[in-house]
């Protein structure tokens, strides 16, 4: 089955024109801001009392917080009108914006340059819900994670170009400021150009009666988050995400100076390699989580971020140079290192975030898609704010910078424990992401073919004990899975089959209790939609060969008729996990490293058509020569 190519919709008017107004937003954003932070980072002296590490802290506050003061306004103008027609006024706001940071840097005054960066952060704010509610009006459900993957990897790699241009820019004394306001202003207008071109996406409430009472609307916003416990667990795996980047990228200009003895150069060098990481994992995420809402690289990305984090702290000098250019900065023993941690903290964030907002965009109601990322804003903004806060805590409490790095990779692997605690699913996925993609290559043909919503019966070959596990891997719907109560129970594996809500079952002369309670639980499933799967064999095959389906899915059928989708199992049975002979040595590598093994899925039957002799017909034939 072809796979579509995320880059193709960088060409398309649907997708292409939102991208570049987000991009050079972005990449606006962060010309004028991190020119503004560096300047104060190693200038500031020049300006205000307040100590260079106390003031970008202050910054980075002032520009979230107005995500937390004007997010649930900005989510309902969203959904009342039209997309395209809001994303033209944002970006004539954002030329607004750049004109007062010009007077600012012009007349060198503190005051209204903060002004114009906490006018930044409402540009921002008032353009967040329109992005990410955007995508579903004019993706679909399989482009979902593509699409948010270049809408991530390019909003971090116009921080990397924005970075090095902002610093490049500020740098050019003695005019370096007027370089930097004209630049913006520019950017600013080109941004509105490019607004033009967005198609139209009609709004999902227009009849919405605005709240503009932001604490009320708040507070409603948060109310109606937890509605849905997956959407809000999520939201507050995303917040988590900003709380631990915030931490990170507010430290970076205080870091090169005072523990890496670089100069600005370094600070663009560390936040460019930051971005790619983030721009790489971001755009891997498509091809890791096979086109489809991948949520099992959430747990691999949370282990990414706290193991190189850690190493951050142990990799970070404990003498430093003084001013260091890039070049120099490089040339010092452990550079590479901390550089290398910098990239590999940026890839695993990119592999946790992008799959968490695929989920809240795919599992939101669409009348509310806009105000649920509204509310996904304002805890955002309110962790970043906090990250702020516990920054400035920290360092006036005496912790050095890398301690503070130390301190978020431990709080991080803390709340990744308590999320997936909470919500097994998580777990659940990575275990068989991590199963597919370090044992097995899998092919998969005609997914199409199971439903993607309303109750169906899946029916399989069942050739080893890990199949649930495979079709896990390869369905885009949670599957509910009939198995023997013994394999239920297997250690490990009864985490999984718990966490998919599987039914175990038993045979009539071993408990009969059991298997007629499997019976009504199988139909109460179906009855609310599920999409069950089952092993019409009832055992694992010890012969290579499947043995006769049994007459129980035509009495799951009969009682509670729904299409059923014929499945085959292809190359398992040469397998480490089948039950061919040989020693454990010849099982591992009988089918080498990444052993390529087949999943094929027929045209769904009708209820009215299904026979245990017929559906098997239909698996062998799918299944072809390869056991």
């Amino acid at each position: 089955m072809s796979q579509p190519n995320q880059f193709d919709l960088l060409k398309q008017r649907r997708f292409g024109p939102f991208f570049g107004v987000q991009f050079l937003g972005a990449f606006n954003d962060n010309v004028f801001k991190n020119a503004l932070v560096i300047m104060l980072t190693f200038q500031a002296a020049s300006m205000t009392t307040m100590s260079s590490g106390l003031l970008v802290n202050l910054c980075a506050g002032l520009f979230i917080l107005p995500f937390f003061l004007f997010s649930a306004t900005a989510g309902q103008l969203a959904d009342k009108y039209e997309k395209a027609f809001v994303t033209r006024l944002v970006k004539i706001f954002e030329i607004v914006i750049m004109i007062v940071g010009a007077l600012g840097f012009y007349w060198l005054n503190l005051e209204l340059l903060l002004i114009a960066l906490f006018m930044m952060g409402m540009h921002s704010t008032m353009f967040g819900p329109v992005k990410y509610a955007y995508l579903p009006q004019h993706l679909k459900k399989e482009e979902l994670v593509g699409g948010n993957g270049l809408i991530d990897a390019g909003t971090f790699i116009a921080i990397l170009l924005g970075t090095i241009l902002g610093g490049t820019l500020i740098g050019m004394q003695p005019h370096g400021s007027m370089w930097v306001s004209g630049t913006a202003i520019v950017i600013a207008v080109l941004g509105y150009w490019v607004s033009r071109s967005v198609p139209v996406s009609p709004a999902p409430s227009p009849d919405l009666k605005i709240n503009w009472n932001p604490i009320t609307e708040t507070w409603a916003n948060l109310k109606f988050l937890r509605t849905n416990r997956t959407v809000f667990l999520s939201i507050l795996g995303i917040s988590w995400f900003w709380f631990y980047g915030a931490m990170f990228l507010s430290q970076f200009p205080n870091y090169t100076k005072d523990v890496l003895g670089g100069g600005e150069h370094v600070v663009t060098l560390l936040l460019a390699v930051f971005s790619v990481g983030i721009g790489l994992g971001s755009l891997l995420c498509e091809k890791l989580s096979g086109h489809k809402i991948e949520i099992g690289l959430v747990p691999f990305g949370s282990i990414g971020l706290t193991i190189f984090a850690v190493d951050l702290f142990f990799a970070s000098p404990t003498s430093h140079g003084t001013a260091l250019g890039a070049m120099a900065f490089m040339q010092q023993a452990g550079s590479w290192r901390v550089l290398f941690d910098l990239l590999m903290i940026g890839i695993f964030g990119g592999f946790y975030i992008v799959p968490l907002y695929a989920l809240i965009q795919s599992r939101s109601e669409p009348s509310h898609q806009s105000r649920v990322i509204a509310g996904n804003n304002i805890l955002n903004a309110l962790f970043m704010v906090l990250a702020a806060g516990v920054a400035i805590l920290g360092l006036s409490f005496g912790l050095t910078i890398p301690q503070l790095f130390l301190l978020t990779a431990l709080l991080n692997a803390l709340v990744a424990i308590y999320i997936y605690t909470l919500v097994p699913e998580f777990l659940m996925r990575f275990l068989v992401w991590l199963l597919i993609h370090s044992v097995y290559r899998l092919e998969k043909q005609g997914l199409d073919h199971i439903p993607e919503e309303g109750a169906a019966m899946l029916v399989a070959n069942h050739p080893t004990f890990i199949d649930a596990l495979v079709i896990a891997a390869a369905c885009r719907r949670p599957t509910r899975y009939v198995m023997d109560h013994k394999r239920f129970e297997a250690p490990v594996l009864n985490f999984i089959f718990r966490a998919t809500r599987s039914i175990p079952i038993a045979p009539a002369k071993e408990d009969p209790v059991m298997l007629e309670r499997a019976y009504d639980e199988i139909a109460k499933g179906l009855e609310a939609g599920d999409l069950i799967c089952i092993f019409p064999e009832g055992r694992v095959t010890d012969t290579g060969e499947m043995y006769p389906f049994r007459g129980g899915i035509k009495r799951i059928i009969d009682r509670t008729p729904v299409p059923v989708v014929p499945i085959a199992l292809r190359g398992l049975w040469d397998s480490f996990f089948g039950r061919q002979g040989g020693s454990f040595f010849t099982r591992v590598f009988r089918l080498g490293l990444f052993g390529k093994i087949g999943m094929s899925v027929g045209a769904p039957v009708a209820p009215q058509d299904v026979t245990p002799e017929g559906l098997q017909q239909i698996v062998t034939g799918l299944r072809g020569t390869e056991k």
